[in-house]
């Protein structure tokens, strides 16, 4: 039996990485989502096993905030995610050639870990496997969005297909697909990215920084155990975290995010990798012993990029393509899941009063819900990467300064734990 692509949708999902996928999850799962017409669209395979092809879960690793741990427990997902993921009971903070640091432990806030770590492509496999169980969800890819357009409807969505095959994956049952599609939906969610043509196409402009830096992306073995502690070390090139990962067959792993400026980093993509481990031996120190391996590595230009607006009629920026900050605190993902969950709390509220999802109204809510958080997320981000990448006497004196305070002062060190872990701002509950 084949199902037929409807024409008209309550909420229509354009991105299946990461924050999309966690989405589409969240509104099929639990009370008040009954009856919601959804309708998620991808433009690469969504398969239920390895490899994972869409764009979102590449070789990079996330860290998981406790609090996004807790949301994902609410979806049901949070045993899977745990079987895959390494804890954090510990985070040290370190800046290059100069004494002390910060400390950051589980223990103390009475919690059994402060995140977790986990690869992206695992990541989407479980998030995967969540939506090709969902009844009441109907999935094209791959497909592609090419336009969208207000209309009296909502929103007018124009999909093409992206193969010649002319069966598209659904989610129990194969879906006939044509050429080209127009369907209308109440409320769009563009979670495709931070490079969004659709975004330009409607005039959505971005504020963009660049920090003229670039990641350099790796998993990396060494001699000693990380003891699940991740380690934050700036430097003047920029800051360098690792990340603990699970052992594999024995070997210690950490995922690396090694970051230098954009002018050097393509002498230090091109090093060998013995030369390249010697650098990072050098740069990082000698507390996980030996670096012995690095693997596959990878280059992100670093930049801070916001939209100048988050929500239209009948339509809502959710993830890098709303806000895309540099990883120097791990909170890109960690802030996009709680939007995430405030969105959907949000569609809830609004099918309980009867309202369309896409109503202006509605969305403005949701906007205010989540400004304050954005706001302060962001702002942390960029000022921790602005401060420890100057080499100016002045933000050298304030590092060192703040770094010894939040040490020595226990209501310091108690927010900066929340804030790593994601519990700094109230919770949604979709239970």
């Amino acid at each position: 039996m084949s199902l037929t692509v409807n024409n008209h949708y309550d909420v229509v999902i354009v991105g299946a990485g990461m924050v999309g996928a966690s989405l589409a999850c969240a509104l099929t799962h639990g009370s008040g989502f009954e009856g919601l017409k959804l309708l998620l669209v991808e433009a690469s395979p969504v398969l239920a096993s390895s490899p994972v092809q869409q764009p979102g879960f590449d070789a990079r690793s996330t860290v998981l905030s406790a609090g996004t741990m807790a949301y994902f427990s609410q979806l049901g997902l949070d045993q899977e995610l745990l079987s895959a993921a390494a804890p954090i009971t510990e985070i040290h903070v370190s800046d290059q050639g100069r004494i002390g640091g910060v400390h950051l432990d589980s223990k103390q806030q009475g919690v059994s870990a402060l995140g977790h770590v986990i690869e992206n492509i695992k990541l989407g496999q479980t998030l995967n496997q969540a939506l090709l169980r969902a009844a009441n969800l109907e999935l094209c890819a791959p497909v592609q969005v090419t336009a969208i357009n207000p209309c009296i409807e909502g929103m007018q969505l124009l999909l093409a297909k992206v193969t010649d095959n002319n069966t598209i994956t659904g989610i129990t049952q194969a879906i006939n697909f044509p050429e080209n599609k127009e369907i209308t939906a109440s409320l769009v969610v563009l979670a495709e990215g931070g490079r969004s043509s659709l975004c330009a196409n409607r005039g959505i402009e971005h504020y963009s920084h660049n920090y003229n830096q670039s990641a350099l992306i790796a998993n990396v073995a060494f001699t000693k155990p990380h003891a699940s502690c991740a380690y934050e070390r700036f430097t003047p090139k920029g800051p360098l975290a690792l990340l603990p990962l699970e052992d594999r067959e024995g070997v210690h792993r950490a995922a690396l995010v090694w970051t230098h400026s954009s002018a050097d980093i393509s002498e230090i993509m091109a090093m060998k990798d013995e030369a390249l481990l010697q650098q990072l031996q050098q740069d990082f120190g000698k507390k996980l012993g030996t670096f012995t391996r690095i693997g596959k590595r990878s280059m992100y230009p670093l930049a801070l990029q916001l939209a100048h607006e988050q929500i239209r009629p009948a339509l809502v920026l959710l993830g890098n393509v709303a806000h895309s900050l540099h990883p120097v605190a791990g909170q890109g993902f960690n802030l996009a899941m709680r939007d995430t969950m405030a969105l959907a709390f949000n569609i809830r509220e609004s099918l309980q009063q009867n309202v369309s999802p896409g109503s202006f109204t509605r969305l403005q809510c949701y906007l205010q819900a989540v400004q304050q958080d954005q706001q302060h997320t962001i702002s942390f981000s960029d000022y921790m990467t602005r401060l420890f990448s100057s080499t100016n006497w002045l933000s050298t004196w304030t590092r060192t300064f703040g770094m010894a305070s939040i040490d020595l002062l226990p209501p310091l060190k108690r927010q900066l734990n929340r804030q790593a872990m994601g519990l700094a701002q109230s919770r949604i509950s979709l239970s």
